[in-house]
């Protein structure tokens, strides 16, 4: 049996992943599946395409083999979470997707907090002018480009972090090792 995984968990999500590495954002529609990718360094996040659902195990036997074409390291699915922090029957979809997904892949999988992912998708798409019907046919991919560059920014953020605790720590390390 394999152990269960924590798909809240984002600092192990981070020490799970490679150095270098393309993270693949899902945003788990009712109709669609919105995907993003981030560049290999994990600067950028661009839009992939829209998948159009049809069951779930069809709809991971199309994911997977784009997945490897795109040499997808890790993946970060949108959970919609209420502003209350309850979580309704879209993040309870969501949730499912991550344990469908994970039984099928041994790379790292994360849910991300998206609670206005959609709204800003929304948002970018009426500035840009876009029509209503191509509107709904991307906004779950613009959502999942919102996802994704809000968890690199993240990444960028923990490696920060984790880099200034190295350094306090080597100069706490060397200023004790010259006293006498």
């Amino acid at each position: 049996m394999t152990p269960k995984r924590d798909f809240h968990d984002l600092i192990g999500f981070a020490a799970a992943l490679p150095t270098n590495g393309v993270i693949m954002a899902i945003d788990v529609g009712t109709k669609t599946l919105g995907l993003a990718l981030s560049d290999r360094t994990r600067m950028l996040a661009s839009g992939l395409e829209t998948l159009w659902r049809k069951k779930l195990t069809k709809d991971l036997e199309r994911l997977l083999p784009l997945a490897a074409k795109c040499e997808v390291a890790a993946y970060v699915i949108g959970h919609p979470i209420h502003l209350d922090g309850s979580k309704g029957p879209r993040a309870q979809a969501s949730a499912a997707f991550a344990r469908s997904l994970a039984a099928v892949t041994e790379h790292p999988i994360l849910l991300w907090d998206e609670r206005f992912s959609t709204v800003s998708a929304e948002r970018s798409l009426l500035e840009a002018d876009t029509s209503r019907a191509k509107r709904a046919e991307k906004i779950d991919m613009v959502a999942a480009v919102i996802i994704l560059q809000g968890l690199l920014e993240r990444l960028r953020e923990i490696g920060r972090v984790s880099r200034e605790r190295e350094r306090l720590n080597a100069e706490t390390s060397s200023s004790l090792d010259k006293e006498p």
